[in-house]
C-alpha cells in the first residue's frame, strides 16, 4: 500500500467516529486493528506536517490545493438521512425547516453595527451568536492580523495573545476586507476545534446546471426546497482538510454560498461533520431528542455548546456529573476562547460553570428562553480577578465540590467542615453551629458568613469598604432586528421606527461587599442615627453607588459579576 492510500485511510478513520480517547473502552478495536490504525495515523500525520512545510503562506483564495485534502464527496442516503433526524428530527413542520433554510451570514449594513451578523427571524440565532462571538475575537483582538490576506501560523488559529485593552472602536470604520477575513477566519477556528483541531468538514451545495463560484448559483438557490433528507442528499457535497490554510481558503472561495440563504444550515452541518456524527450522539445526554428544538426551531445547547467549546454536550457546567450506577451527565471539559452566560441561571434552572463563565476573551453568548445574542468588552482585564473575586473563586470551587444538588448552591454539614478545611476557614464554632442548625447550608447564607469574618480568620472583612471595587464597560449585540426609536424614518404617514440590529453600551459598577439593597439599608440607619451628620451624609454620598438599571441582561451579567449594577443611555438592551 503507497503513502497515498495509507494517508487517505488514516483520514477516513479520522472521519468515523472511532475514537477510543474520546468514546471509552466501549468502542474499542482488536490489539492487531488498533496497532494498525496507529500506524497509519502516525504516516498520515508525517506527510501531513511534511506537506504543510511546502504550502505557501498567502496563495491566491481560489488557488486551493486540493492534492493533500480528501477529494469533494456526496453522503449516502444513509448518512443524509441520519444528519437530518438528528438536526429536525423525524417530524419536522415547514415553518421550521423555512427559518433554517433562509438564513444567511451576512454583515449588517449599518455602520453602527457593521461588525455584526443580521438575523432575519427566530431558529439559528445560536448559530449565528457562537459565529459572532469569535468574528468580535477577531475583529477586537486579531485586528493586526486581519489587514492582510490571512496566513496561518504554527500556533494555530487566534492562539496569539493581545491582551491590551481596546481604548475604543469605531465599528463603521471596519473595511469589507477585514470583516471577511474575520469571518473566515472564526468559520476555520469552529470547524476544527469540531475537528479535534485534526481536520474540518466544508459543507457545500452543487445544483444540476449551475455552476458553485458565481452569482447565478446562489440565485438558483431561491428556488430550492429543502424538505427531507432526499432532498439535502442530492445537493450537499462535503470536503475534509487537515491543512488549515486550504481550509481558510476554501472557505473564503465559498463565502457567497455561506452568505446565502442557506448559508447558517450549510455552517451548521459542517461543524456536526467536522466532529462527525456518531461523536455528536455519544457527547448528548439525550441523542434522541433533535438539534433543533419545536415548536418554534430554536437551536439547542447542544449545537451553541458544539460551536463554542467542538463538543455538542447539553449542559454548561464544568466536567461530568456522576448520577451514580454509571450514569453522568456530560458538560464542558475545558477552557473556552468565547464563553456563555443564561438568565436561566438567574431563574435557578441551571449553573455556567467557571470554564464558560471565565473565557479566555472577554466575550460571551448570553441565552434567554428564546433567543441568542452576544456580549463583550474591549478591555480584556476585566476578566482578571481582584482580591475578593480570587478568594471567592477559591471558596466558591470548595463549595461547588461538596454541592451534590446539581448546582443548587447548598451543602450538608459534613460538606460545610471539608470546604473550612480546604480553603483554611478558621470558622468560630459558634457560627459553625449556626449555619448547621439546618440540614443544609445554602451559599448565599455561608459566603455572608465570610464576608463579615476577619481576614486573618481566612474571611474577606474590609473595614475600609473598597475592597473589590471595579468600573468597566460592556457591550451588547442583539442581532435580530429591532425597533430603534432613536432613529426613526420620515414617511407620509409619519415617524416609522428603523428595524436594524441593536448595539448597546452599558457602565457596570461592581460594589465591593454589599448589595445595592444593603447599601441603601446602610446609609438609611447612618443618616439617621446622626442629628448634626452633615459629614456622616457627605461620607454616605461619596461611597453612594449610583442607580441601577434593570433589564434581563443586567441579570444575566449578575450571574459572573454577582454585585453588578449596569447603566445605559436610551433604549433598555434586549435579549429576546
Amino acid at each position: 500500500m503507497g503513502e497515498d492510500e495509507d494517508l487517505e485511510i488514516a483520514i477516513r478513520m479520522s472521519m468515523q467516529q472511532v475514537d477510543d480517547v474520546v468514546t471509552g473502552d466501549a468502542y474499542a478495536d482488536s490489539g492487531e486493528s488498533m496497532t494498525r490504525r496507529r500506524e497509519l495515523m502516525a504516516a498520515a500525520a508525517e506527510k501531513r506536517m511534511a506537506a504543510a512545510a511546502v504550502i505557501s503562506p498567502s496563495p491566491s483564495p481560489a488557488a486551493v490545493d486540493k492534492g493533500k485534502e480528501v477529494k469533494s464527496r456526496e453522503l449516502s442516503v444513509e448518512e443524509a438521512n441520519e444528519l437530518f433526524v438528528m438536526v429536525f428530527g423525524s417530524e419536522v413542520s415547514k415553518g421550521i425547516l423555512a427559518r433554517w433554510c433562509n438564513q444567511g451570514i451576512r454583515f449588517s449594513s449599518d455602520p453602527v453595527t457593521s461588525m455584526g451578523l443580521v438575523q432575519h427571524e427566530g431558529g439559528p440565532c445560536g448559530v449565528l451568536a457562537a459565529m459572532q462571538a469569535f468574528v468580535l475575537k477577531y475583529i477586537l483582538f486579531f485586528s493586526d492580523e486581519l489587514k492582510e490576506v490571512p496566513s496561518v501560523p504554527n500556533r494555530g488559529l487566534g492562539s496569539s495573545s493581545k491582551s491590551q485593552p481596546v481604548p475604543s472602536f469605531d465599528f463603521a470604520s471596519l473595511s469589507e476586507g477585514v470583516k471577511l477575513r474575520a469571518l473566515v477566519r472564526s468559520m476555520g477556528e469552529i470547524l476544527f476545534s469540531c475537528g479535534g483541531n485534526r481536520n474540518a468538514v466544508i459543507a457545500t451545495m452543487t445544483i444540476p446546471g449551475n455552476g458553485s463560484e458565481d452569482e447565478a448559483f446562489v440565485r438558483s438557490l431561491e428556488g430550492l426546497s429543502i424538505e427531507s433528507a432526499l432532498d439535502l442528499q442530492k445537493v450537499l457535497r462535503v470536503e475534509t482538510y487537515t491543512s488549515r490554510t486550504t481550509a481558510l481558503q476554501r472557505l473564503e472561495a465559498n463565502i457567497h454560498l455561506f452568505q446565502s440563504r442557506v448559508g447558517a444550515l450549510l455552517f451548521l452541518i459542517s461543524a456536526l461533520l467536522s466532529r462527525g456524527l456518531d461523536l455528536v450522539q455519544s457527547d448528548r445526554d439525550d441523542p434522541s431528542l433533535p438539534l433543533v428544538t419545536a415548536p418554534f426551531g430554536h437551536a439547542s445547547q447542544e449545537i451553541v455548546n458544539l460551536l463554542l467549546c467542538g463538543e455538542a454536550v447539553p449542559n454548561v457546567f464544568d466536567g461530568r456529573m456522576d448520577l451514580g450506577g454509571g450514569m453522568f451527565l456530560k458538560g464542558i471539559s475545558r477552557n473556552v476562547e468565547v464563553g456563555f452566560l443564561t438568565l436561566l441561571e438567574s431563574l435557578n434552572f441551571c449553573k455556567v460553570g467557571q470554564f464558560l463563565k471565565t473565557p479566555k476573551w472577554p466575550i460571551w453568548v448570553v441565552g434567554s428562553e428564546s433567543h441568542y445574542t452576544v456580549l463583550f468588552a474591549l478591555d480584556p482585564s476585566i476578566q482578571n480577578e481582584n482580591e475578593l473575586e480570587g478568594r471567592e473563586t477559591q471558596i466558591r470551587k470548595a463549595f461547588d465540590a461538596q454541592d451534590q444538588s446539581g448546582g443548587g448552591g447548598f451543602i450538608s454539614g459534613d460538606g460545610l467542615h471539608q470546604v473550612l478545611r480546604e480553603t483554611n476557614i478558621k470558622l468560630p464554632q459558634q457560627k459553625v453551629e449556626q449555619l448547621s442548625n439546618t440540614d443544609f447550608i445554602v451559599w448565599s447564607e455561608f459566603w455572608q458568613v465570610i464576608l463579615d469574618l476577619d481576614k486573618s480568620l481566612g474571611g474577606l472583612k474590609d473595614s475600609s469598604g473598597l475592597m473589590g471595587k471595579k468600573v468597566f464597560e460592556l457591550y451588547h449585540f442583539n442581532g435580530i432586528a429591532k425597533s430603534d426609536l432613536s432613529g426613526s424614518q420620515v414617511n407620509y404617514g409619519g415617524e416609522t421606527p428603523l428595524q436594524k440590529p441593536r448595539l448597546t453600551k452599558l457602565r457596570v459598577s461592581v460594589p465591593p461587599r454589599w448589595t445595592p439593597e444593603e447599601f441603601m439599608a446602610d446609609v438609611k440607619v447612618s443618616s439617621t442615627s446622626s442629628s448634626a451628620g452633615e459629614s456622616s451624609g457627605n461620607n454616605a454620598e461619596v461611597s453612594k453607588p449610583e442607580p441601577s438599571q434593570h433589564a434581563p441582561l443586567v441579570d444575566c451579567i449578575k450571574t459572573r459579576w454577582a454585585r453588578a449594577v449596569c447603566t445605559w443611555s436610551g433604549d433598555p438592551p434586549s435579549i429576546v
